[in-house]
This record gives structure tokens, sequence and C-alpha cells, in this order.
């Protein structure tokens, strides 16, 4: 008999799969340059050429070490090295021994609830979000709770107060968005931050506001991203390099523990402990180097703002309403149909594969991953202007 609960997890449907297999499909039977695959969240730019000359020196030094055990919580050379960076490149208070490398922002995000929630406590997240933060919550005996978005997709404040309860452990908040590609605003953020500390003082325990930041590099137009380490005491930045420096498949990311977190010490030790729960012996060493190396780099994301433009101009001109993206890879595009599954399934007699987003939390949208070639975008357009056609809007 296996566990029913994880049983289900590991069985239940999962839109972006699905699509990912349809999309494999195709490609085989008519080749690859006749579907336009916009499901999947993968980097389509490469690394910085600093990963393969860090892989290519770091080879060079014993193997043992090279690739032997590191130390739970991270190299406490490169846990030193990211508070630097935070320090410097983004004024925020940071120190090494609050600092936790992961195998990435998932994982971070896994500890995280495994370190601070208890069976029955709650997690608000803010629609649209990352599907498999109601996974990682479920999955630890924890409920999720959804606080809907204004029209502009910032989060509802309003909402927010009345979705908080005794039961209020944790709140995650994703900037820039997946799947919205919306940026939280400074004043969003300040105002969210006051209700989050008036409820501790009501309810007389701390709730945590963890924020999921893998696209914090990617950003268009000069927009900010303000960190919620400079509004929130009781906050934990979660991060991953799989976006900044296209390495996705690497698995490798940190977690920071806010300095001025009331027991910080000792929910840095429940950390260190979801790690060992979770299974994670600790961050693969080989790209931990090659991170210390390459700490305040990026890949060349002014190919995602390229493709950003090509798309939203493009789909505007149809007469398709979209979400304006000022960050992430991601565009949100309302559905001409109330039903955003079935719009999804039309589009693909166009051979375009769009995500529904009734997994994200909302309903009446798709999302559209723009990390493709700029060449894969002009050459779908066709495709999109018969979808509009259909549906009355050019």
């Amino acid at each position: 008999m296996l566990p029913e609960k994880i049983l289900g997890f590991g069985i239940s449907k999962s839109c972006i799969r699905e699509l990912a297999a349809y999309g494999a499909k195709r490609k085989a039977e008519i080749g690859a340059d006749q579907v336009f695959d916009f499901s999947l969240g993968n980097p389509s730019v490469p690394a910085p050429p600093c990963v393969e000359e860090a892989i290519r020196e770091l080879l060079s030094l014993d193997s043992t070490s090279l690739h032997g055990y590191t130390a739970a919580a991270g190299l406490p050379s490169l846990r030193k090295t990211i508070a630097k960076d935070l320090q410097e490149r983004f004024s925020l208070p940071a120190r090494e021994d609050l600092i936790y490398v992961t195998c990435g922002a998932a994982a971070g995000l896994a500890i995280c609830l495994h370190a601070l929630l208890l069976p029955g406590e709650e997690v608000i997240a803010f629609a649209p979000f990352f599907p498999e933060y109601r996974m990682f919550t479920e999955g630890v005996g924890g409920k999720l709770v959804t606080v809907p978005p204004l029209a502009d997709l910032q989060p509802d404040l309003e909402a927010l107060k009345t979705s908080i309860t005794e039961k209020t452990k944790l709140v995650i908040v994703n900037t820039p968005n997946n799947p919205s590609g919306v940026v939280l605003s400074e004043e969003s953020l300040k105002k969210l931050c006051g209700i989050l500390h008036a409820a501790e003082l009501r309810f007389g325990h701390p709730i945590y506001l963890v924020s999921d930041e893998p696209y914090r590099e990617l950003v268009y137009d000069g927009q900010p991203v303000p960190s919620i380490l400079r509004f929130y005491d009781n906050a934990i930045l979660d991060y991953s390099y799989s976006k900044s420096l296209s390495l996705p498949g690497e698995r490798i990311g940190y977690l920071a523990v806010s300095t001025r977190m009331e027991d910080a010490a000792t929910v840095f030790a429940a950390i260190c402990g979801g790690g060992r729960v979770c299974g994670f012996v600790n961050a693969p060493s080989l790209m931990q180097r090659v991170i210390e190396k390459c700490i305040d780099k990026t890949s060349d994301i002014s190919m995602y703002k390229v493709n950003r433009d090509l798309l939203y101009n493009g789909l505007k001109e149809l007469g398709f309403d979209c979400v304006y993206p000022d960050g992430a890879f991601y565009l949100f595009m309302k559905t001409p149909e109330p039903d955003a599954k079935a719009f999804a399934e039309r589009a693909k007699k166009y051979e375009l594969l769009l995500v529904p987003s009734d997994d994200f939390g909302v309903p009446g949208y798709v999302r559209i991953a723009y990390c493709v070639s700029a060449d894969q975008i002009r050459r779908s357009m066709p495709a999109f202007r018969k979808l509009a056609e259909e549906y009355g809007l050019c």
C-alpha cells in the first residue's frame, strides 16, 4: 500500500507536463519548426562565459575535494560571498551564518515549509502563483490559502487582511511573478508588510514572509525589484541562479534569513533541519564553487526584452488583451472565452502550445513563456492571427 497523498502528487496531471509531451510528439510528426511551444520556462540564452571558464578551472583541481561533500549549509566561503553580494549590490542586511545554500529555489521553499509549518497551519499565496506552492504546502500537512489579484495583478491587500487567521504561519510572495511577469511595487510591498506586522501583534506569534525571487535579475525598462528584507523583520529570501545564469538543471540557489528576524538563529537551525528532512545532504559541490566565481554575473537577459516586446506588441496588434510584463519571461494573456483550458485546446489547432491559468489560481488567462528564439515568436504570429480571427478579434 503506497501513501495516498504522495501517490496523488506523483500521478496528478500537470498541464505543463502534458503540453511538453504533446509538443514533443507533434515536433516528431510535423517538424520542430512547425510547432510553437510556449509552455516551458526553460532559459533560452546561454550561461555567461564565466560559468564555462570556472568549470574548466575547477576541473583542474583535485577531484576528491572538488566533488566531495560540503558542509550541509554550503561552503563557508560561498556563504560569505553571497552575504557580501547582498550587502554590496542590493544594500540588504545579510550575514553568512544565516545563509543556507540550496538545490535551487524550489528546494528552498520546500525546506522553509518543512522548517516552519506544523500540520493544519496555513500558508498564504497571492494568485497567480507557481502551482508547486500547493504541493509543497499540502505535502507537509499545511493548507494553502489563496488571495485573488487586483485587475493589474498586484495583490489585493484588502483581501489579504481577511485571509489572515490565527493559523497563518507563512506568506509567499513571488516577484517578478511566474506566471504574469508582474513586479510587486514598493508601495504594495510596504503595505503588505504593514498588514502582516499588525497581524503578528494581534495574534501574538511570528508570521514569516518568504520572497521567492528566481527572476530577480530578469527585469526590463529600469523596473526596480524591492526586497522584503528591507521592510519586514521575519523575512526569508529564497533565490536561485537558474534564470539569472541560465543554469536550471544544475539546481543551485540559497536561502537568506533576515538578520532582524526574531530568533533568527533558531529559525536558521530549523532550516538546516528542514534540509535534512528533505534529504538534501548538500547543494552540488561543483556548482557551489562555480557560483562563488560568478556571483555578480548574469546571462544576456536583454534578449528576453527583445522577445517580450515582439510578443506583447504582436499580440496587442491582433486584438488580444495582455498584461504588460515588467520582468521574468512570461506573458499573461486574457482568453477571449471564459474557459482558459478550452482556449488553449483550440490554440493547439494552430500548433500553439499555451498554458491555461487555472493551475496558477486565476481563471481566464494563458501563460506564454517567451524564453524561446525571437525567430519562433515571429514565425508564430500568423498562427496567432488565425486564432484571433476565429474569435473575431481582428
